[in-house]
């Protein structure tokens, strides 16, 4: 895969962010900020051969995995931010709140069942909002309970869209085969003006 730094993600996002405030782009954007060196970091333990499953905020997932930056604007463009998806780069997205979960799943379990090379891994992206989703639990239960090859990161803004998610859900204990980190938004969680609460 080709490295990709800070400024590549950074600079690519506001790209993104000038297209749709130019009414470039139809549909919603869920542009990313405040996570570059978190995800980055993450990054180093996935292997080019490894499978990644995200949420609707994945245009720098894509990039680290190693989908062309011209690949990813042009989907894009064509109005499918929010569910990006590369088979042939081993990188699949979804809109759906918890959606990608059982899916990350059905391709660990394929993968024991030797379907693919034993070595890959799965590593499946959420958010700390869909960490609560009942879907996401079962699919972590069944993960750890078959022994799969699949990680689940949390990536943890504190955000459930615009609420508080510690307010709104609460949060137990991670279990060791979670990983969760925490930043600051410094994006809008839907487009590009005014921060809205709703």
């Amino acid at each position: 895969m080709a490295i990709v730094t800070k400024q590549d993600l950074l600079s690519f996002e506001e790209e993104i962010a000038a297209d749709f405030a130019a009414k470039k782009i139809a549909a919603p954007v869920h542009l990313a900020g405040g996570n570059e060196n978190e995800l980055i970091s993450v990054f180093w333990d996935i292997n080019p051969w490894d499978w990644v499953l995200c949420s609707w905020r994945s245009h720098w997932h894509c990039l680290l995995k190693g989908v062309p930056r011209e690949e990813v604007k042009e989907a894009i463009l064509d109005g499918r931010s929010i569910a990006l998806c590369f088979p042939e780069h081993k990188i699949l997205c979804s809109a759906i709140v918890g959606g990608i979960a059982p899916i990350a799943v059905g391709i660990a379990w394929s993968i024991k069942n030797k379907l693919y090379d034993n070595q890959t891994m799965v590593h499946c992206f959420i958010g700390d909002m869909t960490s609560e989703c009942g879907v996401v639990h079962e699919s972590m239960k069944y993960a750890a309970r078959h022994d799969l090859p699949v990680r689940f990161i949390i990536e943890d803004n504190g955000k459930s869209v615009c609420s508080d998610t510690k307010e709104t859900w609460g949060l137990g204990a991670d279990k060791p085969d979670i990983t969760r980190y925490s930043y600051q938004m410094t994006k809008p969680h839907c487009g590009v003006g005014e921060w809205i609460r709703f």
